[in-house]
C-alpha cells in the first residue's frame, strides 16, 4: 500500500502553545518519497496553468517553489525578508499576530504582463501570501494561481485571497 502525502506530515500537539496542532512539513522534506509526492502534487495542480514564473516566499517557498519551477521549465523568483536582497527592491508590509513584517523582491524580478504562480508550504491567516500577491502586482505581474502543501482552513487565510485561484494539497479543517 502506498503512502499519501498526509502520511508524511507530523502533527505536534500543543506547540508552540496549548491548543495548537502544529503541522510539521519538515517531515515531508526529509523523506525522498514525501518530497516527491509534494513536488509532483504541486506540479499536477499547475499542469494546465499558463504561467512564466514561480514566486516562493522565504523560506519554505524556496524549498518547494524551486523544484516546481525547475520541473516545469520556469524561472524562480525569491521573496525575502527586508534587507536580504542585494539589488534595488520593492517592498510590502503585512500584519503578523503581534506586529508587522516586511517582504521584498528585486525590482527587476517580474516584467509587466508576466504570469506568476505563488508556491508555499502552508496557508494559515494568509497575510504573507497576500503580501506576495501585492508585490507581484506592484511589479506589473499577474498572479494566475497560488498553491500550498498545507492549508489550515480554520484560520480562514483563503478569505484574504478572494478572487485568486487557490489550491492546497492537504486541507486541515482546524487551526
Amino acid at each position: 500500500m502506498s503512502k499519501k502525502l498526509e502520511d508524511y506530515v507530523l502533527t505536534i500537539p500543543d506547540f508552540p502553545k496549548p491548543g495548537i496542532m502544529f503541522r510539521d512539513v519538515t517531515t515531508i522534506m526529509q523523506s525522498p518519497d514525501g518530497l516527491q509526492l509534494a513536488i509532483n502534487g504541486l506540479c499536477e495542480k499547475l499542469k494546465d496553468v499558463d504561467f512564466d514564473l514561480v514566486v516562493g516566499p522565504e523560506s519554505r517557498g524556496f524549498i518547494f517553489g524551486t523544484p516546481v519551477a525547475y520541473k516545469m521549465g520556469k524561472g524562480f523568483i525569491l521573496m525575502r525578508k527586508k534587507g536580504k536582497l542585494p539589488r534595488a527592491t520593492v517592498s510590502q508590509k503585512y500584519d503578523l499576530e503581534y506586529g508587522t513584517a516586511e517582504m521584498e523582491m528585486h525590482a527587476d524580478a517580474i516584467k509587466p504582463g508576466q504570469k506568476v504562480v505563488i508556491v508555499d508550504d502552508l496557508i494559515a491567516t494568509g497575510g504573507s501570501t497576500e503580501c506576495a500577491v501585492k508585490l507581484v502586482e506592484k511589479l506589473g505581474g499577474e498572479v494566475v494561481k497560488i498553491v500550498f502543501i498545507i492549508e489550515l482552513a480554520g484560520l480562514k487565510g483563503r478569505e484574504r485571497l478572494k478572487g485568486y485561484d487557490v489550491e492546497s494539497l492537504i486541507v486541515y479543517p482546524g487551526a
